[in-house]
């Protein structure tokens, strides 16, 4: 069953902005700046088919041994068209899933009805999460900080949300370590960002995580069957302490 929440925090009633979608309130000083995401109904609609091959050739398992380790309330930001979602543990209390885009959010809500799995859907940009400090257990990210409008804004509001010890569990594809792939990624990168709706190849992403979080463990690998400057990955996982 489908608990499908479209509304977004600017929405909720007036005489209680503070107050979040579950009723818990922001602890910081101030209200995140509005981030608008204008989801494109093109890019839903390929997005399984574009990642199929992928997906057949190592990524589907790596989302599996990743997400094994998700437990307790799990918020997942970009979660896209829901392609997580079967492989989330029994030890997951509460899921959470944040998709700014109205397509595919659709997409990812007929996902849930089909697999019969309870979740939240959430209409909000990784970098204005309408949830109190230190909310949740674990945050998912995968194939998603090349996309996001600011990365650090949006790192900054999963260390906000992630209760001390709370975990990162991230794979992102990157820029390469070679230098020769790396200026391919420069050269191509704007390119790119039309042609895959605004995800960004020479992203220096895991510096980004390492900046508000403490990585724990780190494996770098190859995204086979996708084109090559999006073939980089880093795959782990990082800590929240207390500030």
């Amino acid at each position: 069953m489908t608990d499908y929440h479209s509304r977004r925090s600017s929405d909720l009633e007036p005489e209680n902005p503070a107050k979040t979608l579950f009723g818990a309130a922001r602890t910081n000083d101030e209200a995140p700046t509005r981030v608008e995401v204008v989801g494109n109904r093109l890019t839903a609609t390929f997005y399984d088919p574009f990642l199929w091959l992928g997906e057949r050739l190592g990524m589907q398992s790596r989302r599996r041994r990743l997400l094994s380790a998700a437990h307790g309330r799990v918020l997942e930001i970009g979660a896209g068209t829901g392609l997580n979602v079967t492989h989330y543990p029994d030890a997951v209390d509460e899921l959470i899933l944040a998709e700014p885009s109205e397509p595919m959010a659709g997409r990812l809500e007929a996902r849930l009805a089909k697999l019969d799995r309870s979740a939240h859907i959430v209409a909000e940009p990784a970098e204005a999460l309408p949830f109190e400090d230190g909310y949740f257990d674990t945050v998912v990210s995968t194939l998603v900080l090349c996309t996001v409008v600011d990365p650090d804004r949006a790192l900054a509001e999963v260390r906000r949300v992630l209760r001390p010890g709370g975990r990162l569990l991230f794979c992102e594809h990157v820029r390469s370590d070679s230098p020769r792939l790396a200026r391919w990624q420069d050269r191509f990168a704007d390119a790119w960002a039309v042609i895959a709706d605004g995800c960004r190849c020479n992203r220096e992403t895991l510096g980004m995580i390492a900046s508000q979080l403490q990585l724990v463990t780190v494996e770098r690998a190859y995204w086979r069957g996708m084109p090559p400057l999006v073939r980089p990955l880093v795959i782990g996982e990082a800590v929240a302490h207390a500030r």
